[in-house]
C-alpha cells in the first residue's frame, strides 16, 4: 500500500483533483508553509484506521501546525513509525462520498464500488453499491450511471463520479493497481470533487515489469512487521490483510476456505494464520498474542479442523488461553474433527461455546465486528 502522497501523486497524474499539499519531515517545516490556514496535518503510514487513532490534525496556525507536527512525527500509527506527514488546506466540505476500484473474485476482475456518504464511519452506512465488470476493458461508463442513477441523486455529482471512476479503472490498469479507494470523496460547494484522501494498492509481483514500483517502496517499509517475524520464528505462517476478522486456523486449504465464508457473510479477514506447522500450546498462545496486539483485529475467530490432532487436547488448551488472556475481544471457536464431542464439552464447561458449523462461527464473528455488536 501506497502513502497518501504517493497515491495522490499517481491520482493527479490521472487527472483527478487532489488538494495541493507539501510533504514535510520535521516540526520546523511549519514556519515554511506557504498554505493557507487552517491546514490538515496528515501522519503518512501505509496502514488503515489513520484518522481513527488520530493521525489527522487541523491547524489553525503556525505555531498549531507545528505542534501538530510534534505530536506526530515519530509517533507510531497502528504498528508503523510516523516518518513523513502531508499538510494540505483544510478543504470545506459540502458531502463526503466513497469511491473505489478494485480487485473483486466475485467479478472475476475488478469492480467499482460506491456510497453516497463516506468518511472514517463509511463501515457504518450501508454497503456500497457495487458495479463488478471483470475486465478493465469491459469496464462501461452508461453501466456505472445507470447502478448509481438510485443512488445519487445529484445529476451533477453522478457524472462527476462515472468520470473519475473511469480515470481509475484507466489508472489501476496502467499502474498494475489492485485497490485505488478515495474515501473520502469530497464534494465541495460548487459541486466539484476532490480527493481528500487515496488508498492505492499495487501489485508488488508485478515488479519486474513496472520498474517504478520497486522504486516506489520504500526499502524501510519493505521489512516485515515484527508481528511477522515472530510468527516465523515460532512456526506459524501469517500474511497481514486490512480486515477485522483475525484468523486462527490449521492447514492452508482450511485458512482459505474459512477467508472466504468471511467474505461471504459480509466480514473481510484480517490475517491469514495457519497454526497447523505448530499445533502446540505455544504456538495457539503465540496466535492469540499476535492478534490481541494488533489494533486492527476486533475478534477472533479460531476454526481448528482436527485430524491427527485431537480435539479434546486442543480445547484445554484454548481453555488455558481464555483464562489467561488480558485482551477483551472477543472469540469464536469453531472446533471439528477427532474427538470434537469432547471438546465441546470442555468448552462448555469452561463457559465457552464451540459451534456446531464453521458457517455459523463465522456468522457470529462478522456480526462481532459491527459497531454497538462487541459483547
Amino acid at each position: 500500500m501506497l502513502l497518501e502522497h504517493q497515491g495522490k501523486a499517481l491520482l493527479r497524474a490521472a487527472g483527478v483533483a487532489v488538494p495541493q499539499g507539501e510533504l514535510v519531515r520535521s516540526a520546523d517545516a511549519a514556519d515554511r508553509t506557504r498554505l493557507a490556514f487552517p491546514v490538515a496535518v496528515k501522519a503518512q503510514v501505509a496502514v488503515g484506521g489513520r484518522g481513527k487513532a488520530g493521525g489527522v490534525v487541523k491547524a489553525s496556525s503556525i505555531a498549531g501546525a507545528k505542534k501538530a507536527l510534534k505530536q506526530l512525527l515519530g509517533r507510531e500509527l497502528n504498528g508503523e513509525r510516523v516518518r513523513e506527514v502531508l499538510i494540505e488546506p483544510w478543504l470545506d466540505i459540502r458531502r463526503e462520498v466513497y469511491l473505489s476500484v478494485t480487485v473483486d473474485p466475485e467479478a472475476e476482475g475488478y469492480a467499482v464500488l460506491y456510497s453516497p456518504h463516506g468518511g472514517v464511519n463509511v463501515e457504518r452506512n450501508e454497503p456500497p453499491v457495487r458495479y463488478g465488470f471483470g475486465r478493465l476493458d469491459r469496464f462501461r461508463a452508461y453501466r456505472l450511471r445507470e447502478i448509481l442513477r438510485d443512488k445519487e441523486s445529484n445529476d451533477a455529482v453522478r457524472e462527476r463520479v462515472v468520470s473519475i471512476a473511469a480515470r481509475l479503472v484507466a489508472l489501476a490498469g496502467r499502474r498494475e493497481c489492485t485497490t485505488i479507494e478515495i474515501n473520502p470523496l469530497a464534494i465541495l460547494g460548487d459541486n466539484s470533487l476532490v480527493a481528500a484522501d487515496a488508498k492505492v494498492v499495487r501489485d508488488d509481483h508485478a515488479a519486474f515489469r513496472v520498474g517504478d514500483i520497486a522504486a516506489l517502496l520504500d526499502p524501510a517499509r519493505r521489512k516485515e512487521r515484527p508481528a511477522i517475524a515472530k510468527a516465523l520464528a515460532g512456526n506459524l505462517m501469517l500474511v497481514w490483510l486490512d480486515g477485522e476478522v483475525g484468523l486462527i486456523s490449521g492447514g492452508a486449504g482450511m485458512t482459505m476456505a474459512a477467508m472466504d465464508l468471511i467474505a461471504d457473510a459480509g466480514g473481510r479477514p484480517a490475517c491469514f494464520l495457519d497454526c497447523s506447522n505448530n499445533p502446540t500450546p505455544a504456538g495457539y498462545r503465540l496466535a492469540f498474542e499476535l492478534l490481541d496486539r494488533d489494533a486492527g483485529v476486533k475478534v477472533i475467530l479460531v476454526s481448528i479442523f482436527g485430524g491427527l490432532t485431537q480435539m479434546d487436547r486442543v480445547a484445554p488448551v484454548m481453555c488455558e488461553i481464555m483464562e489467561e488472556r488480558k485482551s477483551k475481544k472477543p472469540v469464536v471457536f469453531r472446533l471439528n474433527g477427532t474427538n470434537a464431542a469432547k471438546a465441546n464439552a470442555i468448552l462448555a464447561q469452561a463457559g465457552l461455546h464451540n459451534y456446531s458449523t464453521l458457517e455459523e462461527a463465522v456468522a457470529e464473528a462478522v456480526t462481532l465486528t459491527k459497531p454497538g455488536k462487541r459483547k
